[in-house]
């Protein structure tokens, strides 16, 4: 059998993912690998997905979990955002969660959302795409909710996405808290 390299897929500039970047991310398993997605696992990427949010200072207006991969939109909130190092930290923090040997593709994919896709009513299509992966894949009727679904948003833990008030009170908050006070510097472990 020959070695076949892995190939990375190209990046932007490593400044568009950070700071205040909008950015959708996809990670999937080597060989569309099955049978990880669980109640239990939900709970662990949403504890793992707070660590993230608060040590690199985003937020996930949504996110979605499917049997083979997983969907979700991170926000910089501070100048100091870097979504390269929290892919990075989520992804290691996951990865022995999925058991059975699973592992995530050699690279996860993104798309950091131009300005015109960051307004309001075009950010939130681009979640509204991401909710309905599901209803897609046919794993659900459109009138359902998929259970393994939400956003995580430090400080709130109720803020659901699927509520008639979850767009106007998550601009408010966002707009409240984007920049607003400076917080000390996180010492991050080797």
């Amino acid at each position: 059998m020959s070695f076949v390299p892995k190939r990375n897929l190209p990046r932007l500039d490593r400044h568009r993912y950070q700071a205040h970047s909008a950015i959708f991310w996809t990670l999937t398993l080597k060989n569309r690998s099955r049978g990880w997605l669980s109640t239990e696992f939900h709970h662990s990427f949403r504890d793992r997905m707070l660590h993230a949010a608060v040590r690199y200072d985003v937020w996930c207006p949504i996110y979605c979990l499917m049997p083979d991969h997983l969907h979700l939109l991170w926000m910089g909130m501070r100048r100091r955002s870097d979504q390269l190092n929290a892919m990075k930290f989520l992804r290691t923090e996951l990865e022995p969660l999925l058991g059975g040997g699973r592992e995530w593709q050699h690279q996860s994919y993104d798309h950091v959302l131009r300005d015109e896709e960051r307004e309001r009513d075009a950010f939130a299509q681009t979640c509204f795409y991401i909710l309905a992966n599901p209803v897609r894949a046919k794993l659900i009727d459109e009138k359902e909710r998929w259970a393994f679904g939400g956003c995580v948003v430090p400080g709130y833990p109720r803020l659901d996405p699927w509520g008639a008030e979850f767009w106007p009170l998550f601009w408010k908050l966002h707009v409240i808290h984007r920049e607003a006070e400076p917080r000390p510097s996180l010492i991050v472990p080797p």
